[in-house]
């Protein structure tokens, strides 16, 4: 199987919250869509590794995923070794990519989403190279697109999920041994806050930044080239 688009998260649900809305959109205008979490979340308080998985097979359904994969990479102990490259690139030159969705590895509160992030970013690169004693054919992603949701950051575009955000809190709401409403479960993204809440408020944040009612962002590295001006979706005034 090829895939269009593949995310890349440090644990199940990560995708889902920060970019489930523009997931479900492409998958609902027909893009394979697969995402990679690179450990089960074993260390997490709440919850088992086992029914994080359930968890997560159940939400790639709600979200319409093509493929979903566990790398069971240690948790919490996350980091940018080769060997850890070598694993996410393998699953790159399985299904073959042209865009690869990353956690944004500045201000990160948990050290693995950064993690994710570096090492994702490796792995897109050396998934490239001929030489690389990797399982596969050399293929090398042509756009890797970083989701900043929830972080202090400018973002370098925003995507309409209005029409998805109904089915991102599905999705999200699956991890119901995360996010029970219990005062422990309120301590695991900001402390003392319930997670359908704080999606209600910065996705509509975003949405009203720009012109919609809930939306998703992203920051990219590279400069944008736009061929018409005149077909921006701004409204300066």
């Amino acid at each position: 199987m090829r895939l269009e688009v593949l995310a890349v998260a440090a644990h199940p649900d990560d995708a889902e919250i920060t970019c489930g809305g523009t997931i479900i959109k492409l998958t609902e205008r027909g893009k394979t869509v697969g995402v990679l979490d690179l450990t089960a979340g074993e260390m997490g308080t709440l919850g088992s590794p086992e029914g994080r998985l359930r968890e997560a097979d159940e939400a790639a359904k709600i979200m319409g995923l093509a493929v979903r994969e566990n790398l069971h990479l240690p948790d919490s102990a996350l980091t940018d070794a080769i060997d850890n490259r070598r694993r996410i690139a393998a699953v790159i030159r399985k299904y073959t990519p042209q865009t690869v969705i990353l956690p944004l590895p500045e201000k990160q509160r948990h050290p693995d989403h950064r993690m994710a992030a570096i090492a994702g970013y490796g792995a897109c690169f050396l998934a490239g190279l001929a030489k690389a004693e990797i399982e596969g054919e050399p293929h090398r992603p042509t756009t890797i697109i970083y989701a900043s949701s929830f972080l202090e950051v400018t973002p370098s575009f925003y995507v309409d999920i209005s029409a998805q955000f109904e089915r991102k809190q599905q999705a999200v709401a699956a991890y119901r041994s995360q996010f029970d409403g219990s005062p422990q479960s309120k301590m695991i993204f900001k402390p003392g806050t319930d997670i359908m809440e704080l999606l209600e408020i910065y996705h509509r944040k975003y949405g009203v930044e720009v012109g919609c009612r809930y939306a998703e962002t992203f920051w990219i590295a590279e400069p944008m080239l736009i061929d018409d001006p005149t077909a921006l979706a701004v409204r300066s005034l």
